[in-house]
């Protein structure tokens, strides 16, 4: 057997051993090469192609400079679903809710809303879907832009130079003639970068007046608001200076505030300007409670529209999400939108905002277990215990809705007086904003399940009391309506 001479072994040896070090060295220089680079992205996370500024309503312009959170913008366009919510991306318009929730149509009878109610779809669809619907067949106010278009500009042109003036003007133009003037002005895009970015620092930011009027009415108030802990110091100062959101509020609350300036409850037609209601606070009956002390400027009570069938001047919710959500737990733990909605994503060494926003459904395992610390399975079955009870209370609150109008219909058939009536009528008014509250409202009650669980019985139990009312009429003890506390007579 012939032996390897010692020299070879030890030159190969040597080979390999050089060849160790090198690939060491190498990869060591790639390594630095890395941590430079990524160093020099968390120097400069982003580079200035082009100036925007504050009329630069195109998200594709700002998209040049911050191209990662366009991208994610972009896929606002895609269709996404859950199993309570969602919306399509790609047929021409989503599905309609008042056909597959009937009690939803008769609930709206006499309101456009009745006409055309369909499922959501994303920010990159909201002019296209609003310019769309079927409820323009019917007189709509030009407010109906402030949610859904980059509308600054526009207000700007209305109020030679002063949003707030132009905003105060918009209600008095119907909407094809300021939908009309937004394009004269090439402005026409869906709620962009502007609405919610200081175009100079990229700081969070609100810009809709709806928003900073609605805010400050809610400071001005005495109602408890655990989740904005920056209003409750405001209070404490001097109050001098009305509350401003963009100087007074946390970073931690403009992660909030930018949604709430448009996922929230307001009055959007032409008898007056839009206005959010939050002067007494956010719950269901404060709001319901603003709406019953505001007269229209003719002196006239407010209601959004009288019900075609009973009569009964109701009120429409629109989508509460920011009120809803201040009850919740979240809220009252700090937890913005944007951390469920907008999680935080690694980005090369950078730690931007998901602009793909999206239900944290879509997205357990960045929206939800970074607190969380349990399997996403788990997670997803305890959403959907909630909803799913939710969806069940709100079905039957439908029914009692239904069942209310049916029985007001018939005894004004059968020759019931207006003043018999009006007890069945305040109590109809009184059940559909509590159930329109919740159904408008976009979480199945997930961002406040137990306030969601109360308001939805009250809207049952009015509903019901309403039926008994109109079943005692002309009995020498007829209960009266609204009692505040939710008594059943």
């Amino acid at each position: 057997m012939t032996e390897t001479p010692s020299w070879f072994q030890s030159r190969a040896a040597y080979g390999l051993l050089t060849a160790v070090v090198a690939a060491a060295a190498a990869g060591a220089a790639v390594l630095l090469v890395n941590i430079s680079e990524r160093k020099a992205e968390q120097r400069a996370p982003y580079l200035r192609v082009v100036d925007v500024g504050e009329d630069d309503v195109d998200a594709a312009l700002w998209g040049q400079n911050w191209p990662a959170q366009y991208d994610g913008y972009k896929k606002t366009a895609l269709r996404t679903s859950t199993r309570f919510g969602g919306h399509g991306g790609s047929e021409a318009l989503p599905d309609e809710k008042i056909d597959r929730d009937p009690w939803l149509r008769r609930m709206f009878l006499g309101y456009a809303f009745s006409i055309d109610y369909r499922d959501r779809r994303g920010h990159a669809h909201m002019l296209d879907d609003q310019e769309q619907t079927e409820r323009l067949t019917k007189p709509q106010s030009g407010s109906c832009l402030h949610c859904h278009a980059a509308v600054m500009p526009l207000y700007r042109e209305l109020g030679d130079g002063d949003a707030m003036a132009g905003f105060a003007k918009s209600y008095t133009f119907s909407y094809q003639e300021l939908n009309e003037k937004l394009h004269a002005m090439d402005k026409a895009h869906p709620v962009s970068c502007v609405d919610c970015h200081d175009p100079k620092s990229m700081g969070l930011r609100v810009t809709r007046p709806g928003f900073i009027n609605g805010i400050r009415a809610l400071a001005e108030s005495d109602a408890p608001v655990p989740a904005m802990p920056s209003i409750e110091q405001w209070r404490q100062g001097d109050r001098k200076a009305p509350y401003q959101p963009n100087e007074d509020a946390t970073r931690n609350e403009m992660r909030s505030f930018v949604c709430g300036q448009c996922h929230v409850e307001y009055y959007c037609s032409s008898k007056m300007p839009l206005t959010f209601p939050w002067g007494q606070g956010l719950t269901a009956d404060q709001t319901e409670a603003f709406w019953d002390a505001t007269t229209f400027p003719d002196g006239t009570a407010f209601s959004d529209f009288a019900h075609k069938e009973t009569r009964a001047p109701v009120l429409k919710a629109q989508h509460p999400e920011f009120e809803l959500w201040s009850q919740g737990i979240h809220a009252r733990s700090g937890v913005a939108c944007a951390d469920c909605h907008m999680p935080y994503m690694r980005e090369g060494a950078s730690k931007i905002s998901d602009h793909w926003v999206r239900s944290p459904l879509l997205n357990v395992n960045r929206a939800c277990q970074t607190c969380h610390r349990t399997s996403e399975a788990e997670l997803l079955a305890r959403v959907d215990q909630i909803q799913s009870r939710n969806y069940e209370l709100l079905q039957r609150g439908g029914v009692a809705i239904v069942d209310l109008i049916d029985t007001i219909v018939q005894a004004k058939a059968e020759g019931a007086s207006d003043a018999e009536l009006a007890p069945a009528l305040a109590l109809q008014r009184k059940a559909q904003w509590r159930l329109d509250f919740i159904a408008a409202e976009n979480s199945m009650g997930f961002h406040a399940p137990q306030e969601a669980a109360r308001v939805l019985g009250e809207a049952t139990d009015y509903a019901r009391q309403g039926q008994v009312s109109v079943l005692r009429r002309g009995a020498a003890a007829t209960p009266a309506a609204g009692d505040a506390e939710g008594k059943a007579p």
